[in-house]
Parts: C-alpha cells; structure tokens; sequence
C-alpha cells in the first residue's frame, strides 16, 4: 500500500474519471495502472467507496461502480501553451455533475482565468489543477511553481515591499500584460466565490479573512497544500453547492450602467495600503492608495479595522484626489468616529456620506 500512499491523490482521479468510462473491471485495471496487486487495488477501491467518492453496484463477482456523492480531481500540466477552457470542459466539469447552471458558469470562470494567469504569467513550467465536492461545497484550487504573484507585482510596479501587491490586487483592473489582458480575472473570481486566497512569496490575499487557507486541512484524503514545496503560487476558492450567486449579479454589483457591463466600480480594503504596523498619516501612503483608482468611476474605501488617519492621508484622498478627478464618485464606508472627523474636517465642502 506504501505505492498506493505515494500514488493517493491520483489514484482517485483516475478511478473519478475510469469510473464514468467503464464502471467495470476497475480493480484489474487499477493493478495494472499503479504496479500494485489486485489485492492492494481491491482495498483501495473498497476505501474509496467507504469514503463516498464511489458507489458499488452489480454482483459480488462482477462489481460495477458508480460515481458517488463525493469527487475529487487532480491533474498536472506543463506551462506554458495549454488551453485552459479545453482543460476545464474536457479533464474537470464532466466529472463534477451534476452541477446548476450558475455554479458550473462560476467554477468555469474562476478556472479558466486562475489557470490562464498561471500559463500566460508565473514565468513556471508546470500548474497542478484540484477539484473537490462534498455536497456542501465545491472547491477549486491552481498551483503553479513560478515566481510567485506577489513578487511579479512588486516587481512590474517597483514597489517597495512585497505586500503592497496585495492592495494592488484588491483594487482590480491590474496586470502585467496590458496587451492581452484586462486585470478583471482575480478580482471577479475573488468576489463570484464564498471563498478566495492567494497565496505565494510568503504572503496570503483573502477575500474573507476569517477563514484558513487550507479549508481542507482536516481531511487528510485531500491536501490541496504546497505541491511545489512552497513555491509559485496557490489560489484557492470555494463555493456552497446550494448558491444561488450568479455571475450576472456579480459584474452588476460593480457596473454604474448595466447595459454597457463596465467595470468601473471598486471597493478598495484601505488597510491594505498599511505595511506593517505603521499608521496611514502621509500623502505618499495616501498616494499608494490612490495609484490606478483614475480608472474608476465610483471608488468605495473600506475602513474596516482603520481606526484612525492623519490629516494629510484624508487631505490627499478626499481633497486633492477628488478636485482632480470630481467626476469620480469617493464613498467612504465602516469608518470609525476619528476616520469620520478627519474626512470632515479635510473635505467639508464636498458632502461624503461616510458610514
């Protein structure tokens, strides 16, 4: 069973995928697979259906199996120069049904614009693509072993440090390629999922910070978790299979006008603009904040665990950046009483609504 052990995550992928093909012979043929015994491929088989990620069916003598209520698939590739919409409808969706329409449309999308990055950025040569479903949840999560998101970020922007990426990630519209792509894909993916990190260069971006990155750490069948011995770049997301989400209400939420479909709405994580412990009181960290948002029409700041600014931090946001651009709509939301007083107290003239 040690091979089996080496051998566990792809051995129930390719019975996921065997099983739909060919519900029988499945032991003879998972012996001859993995260079195992019949006896060794019987137990593990006997496991899998013990688990849930198969049924049994048929006589004792000729098994036929089915797929059961739990799936689990895991796939290498080698990048770049893979068609990752080919990848999600050939290697992954067949074997997850069944599944509603608006959740097949979002774990299309968050695979096909999570993998095309990992293709078309991380500068790796080779992506490791996961998916799991419990009937509670559908997971998805993409490797790769490059040069890590966070540093490709720091680097294309001469940031001084690191986690600045992660503010750059949180405003959206941003990539490295401008010719070929427009920055949309993580941002969206981050907000059609209940669930969303990034994690690479010893830093994590989460859409929802009260939960783990590895959301499946308790069930040692699947580890999703440093394939690449902590390299590159992981993204995992996570979604309830009862959703009612769907990608429409998404895109709507960040549209001024639904006919045109523009992203041109933001909400900014302003603690994000913070590195370290130190306090937002300057006009440069102000102007951090502010780098890129020209592209918007409506920016709303999110103060949450903000509990204070300085006056040139406020002067710089809500005077100087909106007399610049007075068409751009700044909407401070959870701000905190000391927030509230230095946003009035810069901007009194221009009438925000602070919350």
């Amino acid at each position: 069973m040690a091979r089996l052990k080496t051998h566990l995550l792809e051995g129930i992928t390719w019975l996921t995928q065997r099983v739909l093909a060919q519900p029988q012979g499945l032991a003879r043929d998972f012996a001859a697979t993995f260079g195992v015994s019949r006896v060794a491929a019987t137990t593990f088989i006997r496991g899998c259906v013990d688990a849930g990620f198969l049924v049994k069916e048929g006589s004792k003598t000729r098994p036929s199996y089915a797929l059961g209520r739990r799936r689990f698939l895991r796939q290498r590739y080698s990048v770049p120069g893979i068609d990752e919409s080919h990848i999600c409808s050939k290697d992954f969706i067949p074997y997850l049904q069944p599944l509603p329409q608006n959740l097949e449309s979002i774990f299309h999308y968050g695979f096909t614009e999570i993998l095309n990055n990992a293709n078309d950025h991380s500068e790796g040569n080779e992506v490791i693509a996961s998916a799991y479903k419990d009937g509670k949840d559908l997971l998805l999560s993409i490797e790769d072993n490059g040069i890590g998101i966070f540093e490709k970020i720091a680097h294309a922007l001469q940031l001084p440090d690191r986690r600045l990426a992660l503010l750059e990630l949180g405003k959206g519209k941003f990539t490295t390629d401008k010719n070929n792509h427009s920055g949309e894909g993580i941002f969206f993916a981050s907000r059609i999922f209940d669930l969303f990190s990034i994690r690479a260069n010893g830093l994590t971006f989460k859409h929802d910070d009260e939960v783990p990155l590895d959301i499946l750490s308790e069930d040692e069948i699947i580890s999703f978790k440093d394939a690449f011995g902590g390299r590159g770049t992981l993204v995992s997301m996570s979604i309830a299979e009862n959703s009612q989400r769907t990608m429409a209400e998404v895109f709507d939420r960040f549209t001024l006008n639904k006919d045109e479909l523009n992203f041109d709405k933001t909400i900014v994580p302003v603690r994000l603009a913070k590195v370290g412990s130190e306090n937002l009181i300057s006009r440069s960290q102000a102007k951090r904040l502010l780098h890129r948002l020209e592209k918007f029409k409506h920016i709303e700041f999110d103060f949450s665990e903000i509990e204070m600014i300085g006056q040139a931090f406020a002067d710089e946001v809500f005077r100087v950046f909106k007399n610049k651009h007075p068409d751009i709509v700044l909407k401070p939301t959870n701000t905190s009483n000391e927030v509230r007083k230095m946003i009035g107290r810069v901007a009194p003239l221009n009438g925000f609504s602070t919350e």
